[in-house]
């Protein structure tokens, strides 16, 4: 199930917040490996790393990485503090971290009672690569609107492994990051969706919320085994809570699987059947035969959902000046100009809920 390794880090690649990308040497040559410093302390050149090198043996595109999973000679310090909530549980990276829920967190008292978003859109989407063209098009619709992301734990568990999620936030196009479930990293630790949606809003502050999975999504094929049914999940959470859900489809005209090009099966699943509670649902128009196509795929969505048609003039321009890297599955905008533009258009309609 895991393929281990010793080896001696060589370089330092580059680092971003909670994250280290290194050269290793090990017996079978050199591996790129990732490092989070919060959980192994910060490796140097020199030093001997522990690895899981599954991934990395695997090909997988988002997590290509041998895993560091120890300095064995040089153990980080015991942490001190408060924090009583335990994530990755029962694996041996399991970490305890400060959720804003809990007992010891000061804002324990805010979120005891709190059963309320007051109206907050909050934005679910299938996938990590939707959070950036989101943004995109709320900021292009409404600049300044003060934004979080709550992360799932479909994908990647912690939130360090995204360097969008890192620039995102250090230039202040999110007011922050709430992991939720087995994820952690984030501004703000939360145990479950609900929580997490709760904390987003009366503890950082939020005008929307933004919900997918982290990087990293898992798809078996088949109707319901991926990990993007949280998607419906999250629309359910909103609900509850008296918010107002926003449904982000995916769009693809790029992808080489046909149960994903135009409206992806993922989400005709996750807001066709998992989704309980109503969304809106922004239905991008997209010129030409392909847009008619995604409309009559999303028209079976309207048995529940509000179906919104939103207008995508101006969106390529705003996605063209994203601030990080746009990517979905190795394509970019101008492979698949279609899936960022549907994200976009989700977030000029968020942004036109709060005018």
């Amino acid at each position: 199930m895991i393929r281990w390794r010793k080896g001696e880090v060589t370089r330092i690649r580059r680092e971003w917040p909670g994250a280290v990308e290194l050269d290793v040497a090990v017996p079978e040559g050199e591996v790129r490996a990732l490092a989070y410093p919060p959980l192994v302390g910060h490796p140097e050149p020199g030093d001997e790393v522990l690895l899981n090198t599954t991934a990395l043996a695997m090909g997988l595109g988002t997590g290509g990485y041998a895993m560091v999973v120890a300095l064995p000679n040089k153990l980080p310090e015991d942490p001190s503090g408060p924090g009583h909530l335990v994530k990755a549980r029962y694996t041996p990276l399991q970490a305890t971290v400060l959720g804003a829920d809990e007992q010891d967190s000061p804002y324990h008292e805010l979120l005891r009672e709190a059963d309320s978003l007051d109206g907050m859109p909050v934005v679910a989407a299938d996938l990590h690569s939707a959070l950036t063209p989101i943004l995109c098009g709320l900021y292009a619709g409404r600049a300044g609107t003060r934004a979080v992301y709550v992360m799932q734990d479909g994908g990647a568990l912690p939130a360090w492994f995204s360097m969008s999620c890192a620039r995102l936030r250090e230039i202040g196009w999110l007011a922050g990051v709430v992991t939720v479930g087995q994820a952690f990293g984030g501004d703000v630790e939360a145990v479950t969706t609900h929580t997490g949606l709760l904390a987003a809003r009366h503890v950082l502050g939020a005008e929307v919320a933004i919900v997918t999975q982290g990087p990293g999504n898992l798809g078996t094929g088949t109707r319901w085994g991926f990990s993007g049914v949280s998607a419906g999940e999250a629309v359910n959470a909103a609900a509850a809570l008296e918010g107002r859900p926003v449904a982000a489809l995916r769009v693809s005209e790029g992808d080489k699987r046909e149960r994903h090009i135009g409206v992806s099966h993922h989400s005709l699943t996750a807001y066709g059947r998992v989704a309980l509670a109503p969304a809106q649902v922004p239905v991008p128009e997209l010129p030409g035969a392909f847009g008619e196509r995604v409309k009559e795929q999303a028209a079976p969505l309207a048995v529940r959902h509000e179906l919104v048609p939103v207008a995508v003039d101006g969106l390529r321009e705003a996605l063209g000046e994203a601030p990080v890297k746009l990517s979905t599955m190795g394509r970019g905008l101008e492979e698949d100009p279609a899936y960022f533009l549907t994200s976009a258009a989700a977030g000029r309609h968020a942004a036109r809920l709060l005018a």
